[in-house]
């Protein structure tokens, strides 16, 4: 409890100096990344509380998670101990002298280990897996190959190598899957089709994938190009992470240029300036709920994707103050309680975090 109290007051610290911050308020530095790693370091070798994604084909699949997914065990699931450690490695490459360094590379290097990626191929290719992890999973395993890929560190260039089979088959998951979707997933939660292809698109263009950018591009283009006045007030959900309206538009940004960006977006969201249901933080009311603490994740990804999507605007465009404005109060609540000492948040939270304040310019 009192590791607790004294990363919660460095976050508190943090938010409100000005010292060391960029001009939005907001900036990670060496403390706070250390705080946040030992977040994820609590859990990726934590095998239980389990929550699987699991479809038996026969009696002797009746196995502990650390068995079938010796990589991926901890966490609490297996999408979160992915993102897990993609906020390692980020932070890795952050701050080389962190401050559980030591201990985030042996941890990276016990469950990275070429066996044990195997093993993770070999689960995906049993019978019946076809949708496990789709696409959520499937996201966030690209993005920790993306993070990997072109690292000039020997022991990142191991594991790079050692995940690349994973990463290769989660393509082809995208590859056979994707022509066959007629229809977006328009959620706010894992399955969300624009998010999954957002994420795939950056791993693409990061290791000069043209097949799959130009499918992923051309599906995206097809799900959501002629989307036509939004009504975002319908949003939140009550266990949301993810803002339909907006990832979509995330993702929409990085495949238009960006004066054809700003006149998909505002035929899209036109009302997006007066939208106070888009516009203001969700309110959490209790973070023991693993549903409801959802939200917490609802505010950082909100965020993520204002800043995005205002960097895509013109610099004179009204709303693009609007959304930084938004996105500053979005990622202040959120960061208020990464650490909140409830499992049901702090097992995946920090990794939204990090990845939102990658998104600030």
């Amino acid at each position: 409890m009192k590791r607790l109290f004294t990363f919660c007051l460095v976050i508190c610290f943090w938010l409100s100096s000005s010292a060391g911050q960029n001009k939005n308020g907001l900036n990670l530095d060496f403390n706070v990344a250390s705080g946040f790693a030992k977040l994820a370091l609590k859990c990726i070798q934590k095998e239980y509380p389990n929550k699987l994604d699991h479809v038996m084909n026969d009696a002797s699949e009746v196995e502990p998670p650390s068995k079938l997914h010796p990589a991926f065990y901890g966490c609490f699931d297996w999408h979160s101990s992915v993102h897990g450690h993609w906020m390692l490695i980020r932070l890795l490459k952050l701050f080389p002298d962190l401050e559980n360094a030591l201990e985030t590379r042996k941890a990276l290097n016990e469950n990275l280990s070429e066996s044990n990626i195997k093993s993770e191929v070999e689960y995906l290719n049993k019978p019946n897996r076809k949708s496990f992890e789709r696409t959520y999973g499937w996201a966030w395993l690209l993005k920790l190959a993306e993070e990997l890929q072109g690292w000039d560190d020997p022991q990142g260039k191991t594991w790079f190598a050692n995940l690349k089979p994973l990463a290769d088959a989660i393509v082809q998951r995208y590859i056979d899957f994707i022509p066959k979707q007629n229809y977006p997933i328009r959620t706010g939660v894992h399955p969300n089709t624009a998010f999954g292809i957002s994420f795939a698109l950056d791993y693409a263009r990061a290791t000069k994938n043209y097949h799959l950018e130009s499918l992923l591009i051309e599906r995206g283009m097809t799900y959501y190009y002629n989307d036509t006045n939004y009504d975002a007030k319908w949003e939140p959900g009550g266990e949301d992470f993810f803002s339909p309206a907006l990832m979509e538009a995330d993702l929409m940004r990085r495949i238009l240029e960006p004066n054809h960006f700003e006149e998909w977006f505002k035929k899209f969201l036109p009302d997006a300036s007066k939208t106070k249901s888009l516009l203001e933080p969700a309110v959490v009311t209790d973070r023991t709920d693993p549903k409801l603490v959802h939200l917490d994740g609802l505010n950082l990804s909100r965020a993520w994707c204002m800043f995005g999507i205002a960097n895509h605007l013109p610099k004179n465009d009204p709303l693009r103050k609007i959304f930084i404005t938004s996105a500053i109060k979005h990622a202040k609540t959120g960061l208020q309680y990464i650490s909140s000492g409830n499992y049901e948040g702090e097992h995946w939270l920090a990794s939204f975090a990090v990845y939102m304040l990658a998104e600030i310019k």
